[in-house]
């Protein structure tokens, strides 16, 4: 677990953000709490975190929505990576708020009331298992995202990505080693609303491959599983 990781916490009980910050911050992470789904989302555009703590029933919406949104593409602009690790919270025991939760890509779950040093322990355990999981880039391969630029260096050198291409190489990046579904890399690039279809990814894949030979004819970085999707090999 890196040392000095910050969490976002999403919780909108004054009382339980400040036992739960107390609690983490005793374990030398940093916290930083937002009330409001949207506050959140405006501290996820302006930095990147280690790990979301995030509340299920918010008054302006619900944690699941900020999930779905990190981990499908859904909003633009996140400087926190799809890839981040999530652990939810919710004052509902009921099986189906859980199997939701991790169908849309929970880490994990506790229902409250819970224990802060139960917290603290299953946060903690999620940091060591995404640095042990974290991809080392292979010697040479290098490709580096700049959220903010909205640009990816391979080699140092930035590639000549439209806005398209860039949210597709983005969200291969942010899960390197990972197989990743057509409509994964539809909603990353397009939106959930969009009218896209399949052969319009499969296109873009074409043209990214194509810009990454180009710079680095060495090799190639993305790989087709049939019937699966796409990955991008470091």
């Amino acid at each position: 677990m890196a040392l000095h990781s910050r969490l976002l916490l999403l919780e909108d009980d004054p009382a339980i953000a400040r036992t739960v910050a107390y609690a983490l911050e005793r374990e030398g992470l940093q916290v930083l709490h937002s009330l409001l789904l949207h506050d959140a989302r405006q501290q996820m555009r302006a930095e990147a975190f280690d790990l979301l703590v995030l509340d299920v029933g918010l008054p302006d919406g619900s944690g699941l929505e900020l999930l779905r949104e990190l981990r499908h593409g859904g909003a633009a602009g996140l400087r926190t990576r799809a890839s981040t690790p999530v652990l939810m919270l919710s004052a509902q025991g009921e099986e189906i708020d859980r199997v939701l939760g991790l169908e849309l890509g929970a880490d994990d779950y506790l229902a409250k009331p819970f224990s802060p040093r139960e917290l603290a322990a299953r946060v903690k355990a999620l940091l060591r298992r995404a640095a042990v999981q974290a991809p080392a880039p292979a010697r040479g391969a290098a490709l580096q995202d700049d959220p903010v630029g909205q640009r990816i260096h391979l080699h140092g050198q930035p590639l000549a990505l439209t806005r398209r291409e860039y949210r597709l190489l983005a969200c291969l990046l942010a899960g390197a080693g990972r197989i990743h579904a057509r409509d994964t890399l539809l909603a990353a690039a397009w939106g959930n609303e969009s009218e896209s279809t399949d052969r319009t990814v499969d296109t873009h894949i074409k043209t990214l491959r194509a810009k990454l030979r180009e710079a680095d004819p060495a090799r190639d970085y993305i790989s087709t599983h049939r019937g699966m999707g796409y990955c991008l090999d470091l």
